[in-house]
């Protein structure tokens, strides 16, 4: 049901039966490599492009996701997922291979939440029993699309992130073991003016911003009532910026409560990756490897996870347009007795 302007309240409480996550080397370097169900060792995963490395990255991921919920290919109703690809072609190709029916979405980076809260939302309105949630990113196909080729060697700007080579999965049920999903925002896109496409965190922060304040105006919720509230890929410069917005909002966040996940996914004093993590798979390898983890061995008990996306296109931003964004938060608990 609709709680307020833009929150769906899932009655029935969605079950996360199973979650998987594959990533490549660099994530297997970073301080959540243990989280994850498969590290690649090399970039490349002996395919024959980056596109096809990527959509490998989403079939392993879909598949042990599948197998951790105990439900095969023949039990998913719909597969709900996208990329940072034209066409997501990765989310596309990987379905063919899924097999299950498929609905395609767009949210670059915050297509995680997207995927996540329409899946609940089919899944609470008992349009389904099963349904499965992905998306992917990979380093190379990222630069490739969006910047230049990684063979070019161009020098970046410290406020550029790196995008994360990774896929993230989830089987959504009806009922089940596992954490629950309470509640979803649809973000609005917001639109600062920013033109720069090495300055990701800037553009979105302010998106970031409008969806967790009409989270907590729709649910009468506060940061008190999460054990943590995470960004999908703001980084070191769109997380502060996020963070002093919502202060002068009235929201203050203790840093105890609020990260990003794009600060998580790597070390960042340690690891080649300018400002942070990026990308589709950004929050997704995080949140189904990392926090699911964490949620289910009572470490924590409520989450918000609010996915950022860039909703901009080579050809966009060549004319020289702005950077529309959105962000799409979800509420994940640890049980039913939590979601009064």
């Amino acid at each position: 049901m609709l709680r307020g302007k833009q929150t769906w309240w899932f009655e029935n409480k969605p079950v996360i039966i199973g979650a998987a996550t594959v990533v490549g080397p660099d994530e297997g370097e970073g301080p959540l490599a243990a989280d994850f169900d498969l590290v690649h060792q090399e970039l490349d995963m002996q395919q024959k492009s980056w596109e096809k490395a990527e959509r490998l990255l989403l079939e392993q991921a879909a598949e042990f996701a599948m197998q951790n919920a105990k439900v095969d290919k023949t039990g998913v109703n719909f597969y709900v997922g996208g990329d940072l690809m034209n066409q997501i072609i990765s989310n596309s190709f990987a379905a063919r291979t899924i097999g299950a029916p498929y609905i395609g979405v767009f949210g670059a980076c915050s297509t995680s939440m997207e995927s996540l809260a329409l899946a609940s939302q089919l899944v609470d309105s008992g349009a389904a029993n099963h349904v499965l949630a992905g998306t992917c990113s990979h380093n190379c196909t990222a630069e490739k699309q969006f910047r230049y080729p990684t063979e070019y060697g161009s020098q970046k700007p410290p406020t550029a992130q790196y995008t994360v080579t990774g896929a993230g999965a989830a089987v959504i049920a009806a009922t089940g073991d596992g954490p629950v999903v309470e509640c979803a925002t649809i973000g609005k896109v917001v639109d600062l003016g920013i033109t720069d496409p090495f300055n990701m965190g800037a553009a979105m922060a302010p998106a970031a911003v409008d969806t967790i304040q009409t989270h907590f105006n729709d649910t009468g919720r506060s940061p008190s009532d999460y054990d943590l509230i995470v960004t999908g890929d703001l980084a070191s410069v769109g997380h502060p910026i996020a963070k002093d917005l919502l202060l002068q909002n009235g929201v203050p966040m203790d840093n105890t409560v609020f990260s990003d996940c794009g600060l998580m996914v790597y070390d960042v004093e340690k690891q080649k990756v300018q400002a942070g993590g990026s990308g589709c798979a950004c929050s997704a390898v995080v949140t189904y490897g990392h926090l699911l983890k964490r949620i289910q061995k009572g470490e924590l008990k409520r989450i918000l996870v609010v996915a950022t996306g860039a909703l901009l296109s080579p050809l966009s931003y060549q004319q020289g347009e702005s950077i529309p964004c959105i962000a799409h938060a979800v509420s994940i608990a640890s049980g039913k007795e939590l979601t009064s």
